[in-house]
């Protein structure tokens, strides 16, 4: 589980978002108000919210005002969470049944305490299978 967990609020515009996207290296924001859990924001959310000129030299500024849109309006809302005392097969359990790509790790059924991705599981499995593998 990455504890590390980047988040923005309910009424942040999207170029808040793709500024936070573009200097780090998570894919997943949650969206939070006064701590609590209200959705998952994903960079593949945020691609297909704003305009594909963004960035390049044909951009005008129907294309700039797409950045303006609110996180509210594009964010899963009620994402799929598991608490901290699940283990790494309920959460291989929960990606197998969900077309989904991270899981929020919450406390008290609504407070964001990590969020745990297939990679974070990858990790898991090879520092466990390590001994096997080298």
């Amino acid at each position: 589980m990455s504890k590390n967990v980047v988040t923005v609020e309910l009424d942040d515009n999207l170029k808040v978002v793709k500024e936070l996207f573009d200097k780090t290296n998570f894919h997943h924001l949650a969206v939070v108000h006064d701590g609590k859990l209200y959705g998952i924001i994903s960079d593949r959310d945020l691609l297909k919210s704003i305009s594909p000129n963004i960035g390049t030299m044909a951009a005008t500024s129907k294309d700039m005002a797409t950045l303006n849109k609110k996180v509210h309006q594009i964010m899963t809302r009620q994402p799929i969470t598991s608490d901290e005392e699940s283990s790494v097969y309920d959460a291989i359990r929960i990606f197998n049944k969900n077309n989904i790509s991270c899981i929020p790790i919450v406390r008290d059924g609504e407070y964001i305490v990590g969020m745990v991705s297939w990679r974070d599981i990858l990790r898991n499995i090879e520092k466990t299978m390590a001994p096997e593998i080298g």
